[in-house]
């Protein structure tokens, strides 16, 4: 895929995003209808309305590239499979449900089993993030475009952390350690990985959880706004993975931190 191509695909997804971002909400405010799935996690007709949009889009764009989403079970017994999109229509719907501001909808496109392309937008907060894999990065908050560069917004200088939780385990506690933690973050969705970006924070650390959909597209954000992804062992994360299970994660604003 050509540069020409990223760009005019990535800027087609950001429309199409702020469109179901849009949908999210009314249907949130208005006709939000709940259920659990096999998994004992929760859906809402949000995702499953979402997920068709992003769908519908991506598949005119690239109808040759296969796509992956956590709300369907198409490709996802494809032992083979390289070049994909993963979306996860709404990351954070325990958020979403209980009308919280931090849910996203995300898009990634996986080349050679590596993310490119990444869409992420928040709705509830007007914040889309997207790269089109160029080693740059942006966000348009409210209107406003600008590039991103995991450049430090605060001048404090003190290591500000996320957790998915409140409760921090073992391993989780010593990486704080290691990398001189002041203070840590509950966020639960993908905004974690546009918040390292942008420079409002420092540092995540994981145990491997959740799949691979959750972070697809937050990663290419990342690491081409300059930032660094990694599993615990300094080991590259590669897409395509049995079940599409994570690894464990830590993502650095920078090599200092």
């Amino acid at each position: 895929m050509n540069n020409s191509d990223s760009i005019k695909i990535v800027d087609k997804l950001v429309e199409t995003f702020f469109v179901a971002g849009k949908l999210s909400l009314k249907i949130r405010s208005e006709e939000l209808i709940k259920k659990v799935k096999s998994d004992n996690t929760p859906v809402t007709n949000g995702d499953i309305e979402v997920n068709d949009i992003l769908t519908k889009k991506i598949s005119e764009l690239t109808p040759e590239i296969p796509i992956v989403s956590e709300e369907s079970s198409q490709n996802k017994e494809n032992k083979n499979l390289e070049n994909f999109w993963l979306i996860d229509p709404i990351d954070g719907t325990y958020d979403y449900i209980h009308g919280r501001d931090e849910f996203t909808l995300n898009a990634a496109l996986i080349i050679n089993k590596k993310p490119f392309i990444g869409i992420i937008y928040a709705p509830a907060k007007d914040r889309m993030f997207y790269t089109y894999g160029q080693n740059s990065s942006y966000e348009i908050n409210k209107g406003d475009k600008k590039e991103i560069k995991c450049e430090k917004a605060s001048k404090v200088n003190e290591v500000k952390a996320l957790s998915y939780s409140d409760n921090l385990k073992s391993e989780i506690l010593e990486i704080h350690k290691k990398y001189n933690v002041s203070n840590f973050t509950k966020m639960k969705s993908s905004l974690k990985f546009c918040v390292v970006a942008s420079g409002e924070f420092d540092l995540y650390a994981a145990e491997p959880r959740a799949c691979e959909w959750d972070i697809a597209a937050g990663h290419a954000i990342l690491i081409n706004a300059g930032g660094i992804i990694t599993d615990f062992n300094g080991n590259e994360i590669l897409y395509g993975k049995e079940n599409f299970k994570n690894p464990s994660l830590i993502l650095r604003r920078s090599s200092n931190i």
